[in-house]
Formats: C-alpha cells, sequence, structure tokens
C-alpha cells in the first residue's frame, strides 16, 4: 500500500476529501491532526480519572511543596 500526502488551500479542503471519499480504491483518509487530537483526549480523560479517584478518597495527593522539593 502506498501513502500520498497532499498540501491544498483551506478553501478547497473540504471539497478535496469529499472526492477523495468517493473514490472506491481510497483505503483511508487520515486528516491532519487526528492522532494528535486522540492523543490530548485520552491524556484528558486520564486526568478527569484520576481527579475523581482523589476526590472520592480513592488517591491521595502530594502537598506542592513536597513535590516540588522533589524534583
Amino acid at each position: 500500500m502506498k501513502q500520498v500526502t497532499i498540501y491544498t488551500t483551506d478553501e478547497e479542503y473540504d471539497h478535496f476529501i469529499e472526492l477523495a471519499k468517493s473514490l472506491t480504491y481510497v483505503k483511508g483518509i487520515e486528516e491532519e491532526g487526528t492522532k494528535q487530537k486522540a492523543h490530548t483526549l485520552k491524556h484528558i480523560r486520564k486526568g478527569f480519572e484520576e481527579m475523581q479517584k482523589i476526590k472520592s478518597g480513592k488517591a491521595k495527593t502530594v502537598p506542592l511543596k513536597k513535590f516540588l522539593d522533589e524534583l
């Protein structure tokens, strides 16, 4: 399988994506920033889960001064 990178203007982007999706031989379209967004959302979710554990008493926090001293 081969991969192609195409640079286009913002105005033409949506039209080009629709055109590419309509081609039967195109196996997938990876839009710019998709992986980075998924990575960021994963870490945000992890942070919220950690915060919920702290609020419910299932996890403990470290005082800021102690944390900074360890650095």
